[in-house]
Order: C-alpha cells, then sequence, then structure tokens
C-alpha cells in the first residue's frame, strides 16, 4: 500500500530529478510507514489524520536517517489526504492506560503478521434504514431522486445491520448484513460467516487469530455474551486461539476498518437511497479505491434475541487468559478440552 501511495503522489513536491528519486522513493515510503499504526479516519469520508505532531514525525525520521522537514511531511501527508484536526481531546480517551495500550495493541498486531497469522479488524458501521429515504452526499444527474420527507421506520422495509471484517494483509472488507439486533452473538456470527467463507484468502498458519475491536458496541470488552459466543464458535468449534485487542474508549476511530473499508462504502453508495436490502449489498461489493480494495457482502436472515444474562458460572467455564498488560482490554480464549469420556 505505501508504494503504492509513493508512485501515485510522485516526487515533485520533493524538489528532486531522476538522479534523487530512488532516495526520495525511500523517504517517502518511510514517512508512510511511520505514520501507519497512528493513523485514524473517519468512516463516512476519505478523510484521516494521525496522532503525532509533524515536527515528531519530521524528527523520528531524521533519527533513522531519512532529511525531511515538517513542511514536507505536511505537503506528503496532505497529498495522501490526511488533514489538520482541531480539538484533539475530542478522540482522547480519560484512561492513564490508553497510550500503554496502544503500544501493546501495535507490539501484538506486528507479532501476529509477522508470523503469519490473520489479523482481522471489526465494527459495526451505521445502522440504514431501509426504503425510500436519503442518503447523505451527491450524485451527478440530471434530476434529483425523490425520497421521503420523513425517515420514519415506520416507513421502512427493515433497518439494515452492517457489520464489518477488515482483512489488511489481503486488504479485504467482509460486509455481513444483519436485519435484526446488533447483538454479540450476531457479531460472532459473522467473524464465524468469514472464516468459513470458502473465497477468503487464507494465512500462512491459521492456529491463531487476532480481532481488533472497539471497546464498546456488539463486541465491548465488558460483554460476557460476546466472551462465551467467541469460546463456543470460534475457539471450540474451530479450534483456534483467539486473542482479542480492545481500542481504549473514545479511540474507536484508530480501528482500521472505519476509514480503510467503511469510508470506502460511504462514498460509494453517497447520494443513492437503499431502497432494498440486494441494493445495499451490491453498492457495498462494488467498493473499491485506490489501493485496490475488495469487498465482499453477504445478508444473515436470523432473528438475534437481546438481553441475555451470562452466569457467573458459565464464565467460570471459559478457556480465557488475561493479558498482563490492561487485562481488561486483552485476552486469550483457548479452545477447552474435551471431557474424559467425551466422543
Amino acid at each position: 500500500m505505501i508504494w503504492k501511495i509513493v508512485r501515485k503522489i510522485g516526487f515533485g513536491c520533493l524538489g528532486v530529478g531522476d538522479r534523487g528519486q530512488k532516495k526520495a522513493s525511500e523517504s517517502v515510503a518511510a514517512l508512510y510507514q511511520e505514520v501507519a499504526t497512528e493513523t485514524a479516519g473517519n468512516p463516512m469520508n476519505e478523510r484521516k489524520w494521525i496522532r503525532r505532531s509533524l515536527r515528531s514525525v519530521a524528527e523520528a525520521l531524521q533519527e533513522k536517517g531519512y532529511s525531511m522537514s515538517h513542511m514536507t511531511v505536511r505537503r506528503l501527508l496532505k497529498q495522501a489526504k490526511y488533514s489538520l484536526k482541531g480539538n484533539r481531546k475530542r478522540l482522547a480517551s480519560s484512561s492513564p492506560q490508553r497510550d500503554t495500550q496502544f503500544r501493546y495493541l501495535t507490539w501484538v498486531r506486528q507479532s501476529f503478521e509477522a508470523a503469519g497469522h490473520p489479523v482481522i479488524s471489526v465494527d459495526t458501521k451505521k445502522k440504514e434504514l431501509i426504503g425510500n429515504f436519503k442518503n447523505t452526499g451527491q450524485v451527478w444527474c440530471q434530476e434529483p431522486e425523490a425520497v421521503n420527507i420523513h425517515d420514519f421506520l415506520r416507513d421502512a422495509s427493515g433497518r439494515a445491520v452492517p457489520y464489518g471484517l477488515y482483512d489488511p494483509r489481503h486488504n479485504l472488507g467482509y460486509m455481513v448484513v444483519g436485519n435484526s439486533k446488533e447483538t454479540a452473538e450476531f457479531a460472532v456470527d459473522a467473524i464465524v460467516a468469514w472464516w468459513e467463507n470458502p473465497q477468503r484468502p487464507s494465512f500462512p498458519d491459521e492456529s491463531r487469530l487476532l480481532i481488533l475491536c472497539d471497546g464498546g458496541g456488539s463486541n465491548s470488552y465488558r460483554s460476557r455474551l460476546w466472551k462465551l459466543c467467541l469460546q463456543d464458535k470460534l475457539a471450540d468449534a474451530l479450534h483456534i486461539e483467539v486473542v482479542v485487542c480492545h481500542y481504549p474508549t473514545g479511540a474507536s476511530k484508530w480501528n482500521p476498518i472505519e476509514h480503510r473499508l467503511f469510508s470506502a462504502i460511504s462514498v460509494n453508495w453517497a447520494g443513492q437511497p437503499l431502497r432494498t436490502f440486494q441494493i445495499m449489498l451490491e453498492y457495498i461489493r462494488h467498493t473499491t479505491n485506490a489501493t485496490g480494495l475488495r469487498v465482499q457482502a453477504t445478508l444473515i436472515d436470523k432473528v438475534y434475541q437481546t438481553g441475555i444474562q451470562v452466569s457467573d458460572q458459565v464464565m467460570q467455564t471459559l478457556n480465557m487468559e488475561q493479558s498482563l498488560v490492561c487485562p481488561q482490554w486483552n485476552y486469550t480464549i483457548k479452545p477447552r478440552l474435551l471431557s474424559v469420556g467425551a466422543t
């Protein structure tokens, strides 16, 4: 992905000729490698931003032997659709463990990628009313399409719950659209559907799976049902070790799926009414971008029950180990051993 960005923006902004192109390309690649793990983005458009200041990024590059001023860093980031954002506290968590979790999460992700284990980023996209309703955005046309004045649920044929997975290794998105409720069981069913999909790319070592997710919603770190379903439907049923890392509270925009998958889908169907579930699925399936993103989509027609309680006794049966670093956000669920005499 980095080299595609380098080729796209060129080297003119560095002010070099043919002789310096090789060195310039290495500098630009180093820049995007430096900010890759610190990138956040808006799931509704293509805007992205980083946590660190431009001077901090420039100093880090200089320490690695790349001479680049903070103004050059600014120009390169703007050409890659990064933008300057104010009110930084809006995205920060009040937890003192926020930076510790970010460092740990980055280390775990890099370790899994180096070992060839699958890494996925998951989240629920904004729910959509299915029917003749306005969809934010504009399209080139001779006459605008007429849609309902009000977005009343009673006028909808359903409410779509799009749960997504993003595979950064293969730049592949997988969306599961439900027509019921956003529950932990639905979220795990979506992951299972991706895992069992015969068209998904394989990984060198599929004995372990890393799931990057937000701290709330259907995959909340507080949800007992989420952990139970991971145990029953993933670890036990598929005989894999499931490692989960949650982003800190208030830091969901750093989840890769937000700006690498959801933003592209929002841009693709901008201004297009989602009148049926099939139309919604087709827009998702035809989503792509300059990085070569591919997206698969399927519909889960199942009614999910809300309010399911998981007792302390059931939680004690889970084969779960919490990490020493931010244990509330990082844990591993391993397959349970079969009971003696079980067939």
